[in-house]
């Protein structure tokens, strides 16, 4: 079993950054692919980014390509997001993911573990 725990999430205006953590506790962090995942209200739960067991790729959707970078530092058993020039269409439940299966995934249903999720808020 994995225990995640997300903190970092607020209000911030259009523009502006935030920086997601995701601690994980129980098993060994290293063997697991992380991912980010948000859902806005009424809408299905979609991926943002993830990254490998050792941190050495990372892939992003396309709609937060090249402002939201995702890192991982397994000594402190931490995944990372960090978001850049956020915008309003980003306000959603942010969500960390773990996967023991997969070194890297995309897709929801690989993933065995959820945190309980983060509310990120921009205002326009």
């Amino acid at each position: 079993q994995v225990q995640l725990v997300e903190s970092g999430g607020g209000l911030v205006q259009a523009g502006g950054s935030l920086r997601l953590s995701c601690a994980a506790s129980g098993r060994t962090f290293s063997n697991y692919g992380l991912g980010w995942f948000r859902q806005a209200p009424g809408k299905e739960r979609e991926f943002v980014a993830t990254i490998t067991r050792s941190g050495d790729i990372t892939f992003f959707a396309d709609s937060v390509k090249g402002r939201f970078t995702i890192s991982r530092d397994n000594a402190k058993n931490t995944v990372y997001l960090q978001m850049n020039s956020l915008r309003p269409e980003d306000t959603a439940v942010y969500i960390c993911a773990a996967t023991e299966f997969a070194n890297v995934a995309i897709i929801r249903r690989l993933y065995d573990y959820w945190g309980q999720g983060t509310q990120v808020t921009v205002s326009s």
